[in-house]
């Protein structure tokens, strides 16, 4: 088996793939690291068949449905999933088959309700449901302490002692580990009674996870992230740099109109000398009216170059070719000391 191991932060994914056939599978995917998967694909000499989610993720932003749309392949979750790009549903003992390779998914509750385990050989890709000395919380979203429970004790740890333990997240980076090293070590685990480990897990106290809504709405309905937009913005918009822009503001003649899109107070309060002003939320109503020749040079200004950068792709959609952001936004220009006005 050709195997790789993704870490972005805490986040771990992985690449399983077949030496003789180069069908190859990814487990978790982290939507930032997409063209990582892809290189290390073809690095290998790979050809991915199946995007894989252990579970409905609350602390990171899944890759899955994107991935799986760039290679035109299945996001494989489990039945109980509420994603609606999940193609291929498994339940409890289903198998997938990646060339030679076996995956065996076992259905492991607890952490959320849809969570997998996925048996490979001589490993276990345990999701959030086993952590390297720790489990996954259940006091998010459709977690259950009870399921967990039984999910670890009458599953996962009576399966052979000796299995390799990857799970998708490492926040202290050890790698992996085994069965046999989580029973004896692992704390949570020497709760072997129901009722004191139910107990130890609903009063665990913990902080809740960054992006917590955001994480949900997307990997639960397949929608955007912030992050997501941003991106796909900045890809098809041009930017200035603060210099270029300073030295063309004198010099333009008319050419280039400076377009600050932040609000009215911030907008009076100190803008780029001549800079015209349409707030963010108003810009698709009046840029007709106030921007009526469409060949004219543009660029967007906000605070710190992200609200402009999603105004310029919006412009550029309307016809304004000659529209782009300046990179680092306003927040930049007066910290570079750089002219401003105010009104």
């Amino acid at each position: 088996m050709k195997f790789e191991v993704f870490a972005n932060g805490g986040c771990k994914s992985y690449m399983i793939g077949c030496e003789y056939s180069s069908n190859a599978a990814i487990i978790d995917p982290e939507v930032r690291l997409l063209d990582k998967y892809q290189a290390e694909a073809s690095r290998n000499g790979l050809r991915i068949h199946y995007v894989i989610d252990t579970h409905t993720h609350a602390d990171h932003f899944s890759g899955a449905d994107e991935l799986a749309e760039l290679l035109n392949v299945p996001v494989v979750m489990h039945r109980d999933s509420p994603a609606p790009f999940a193609s291929l549903r498994l339940q409890d003992g289903d198998m997938l088959k990646v060339g030679d390779l076996r995956v065996q998914a076992m259905h492991t509750p607890g952490h959320t309700r849809d969570s997998l385990c996925l048996l490979v050989e001589d490993r276990i890709f345990t999701g959030d449901t086993l952590l390297i000395g720790g489990t996954g919380r259940t006091d998010l979203p459709t977690g259950d302490p009870n399921e967990l429970y039984d999910s670890l004790f009458n599953g996962i740890l009576k399966l052979d002692a000796a299995l390799q333990v990857f799970p998708a997240h490492d926040y202290k980076q050890l790698g992996s580990t085994t069965l046999a090293a989580e029973i004896a070590n692992n704390d949570r685990l020497q709760k072997t009674d129901r009722a004191e480990f139910v107990d130890m897990m609903e009063h665990l106290n913990l902080s809740m996870p960054t992006h917590l809504t955001e994480a949900l709405r997307t990997n639960m309905s397949g929608g955007k992230s912030v992050a997501q937009l941003l991106t796909a913005a900045a890809e098809k918009t041009p930017f200035i740099s603060l210099k270029e822009l300073a030295a063309r503001i004198d010099q333009t003649g008319g050419d280039l109109i400076v377009l600050d899109v932040r609000e009215r107070s911030e907008f009076e309060a100190a803008h780029i000398p001549g800079a015209m002003h349409i707030p963010r939320g108003q810009l698709e109503l009046r840029v007709d009216d106030e921007l009526q020749d469409p060949t004219t040079r543009i660029v967007t200004v906000c605070e710190f170059g992200k609200i402009s950068t999603l105004a310029a792709a919006t412009l550029r959609e309307l016809g304004y070719l000659r529209c782009g952001a300046l990179d680092g936004g306003m927040r930049s220009w007066t910290e570079e000391g750089l002219p401003v006005t105010a009104d």
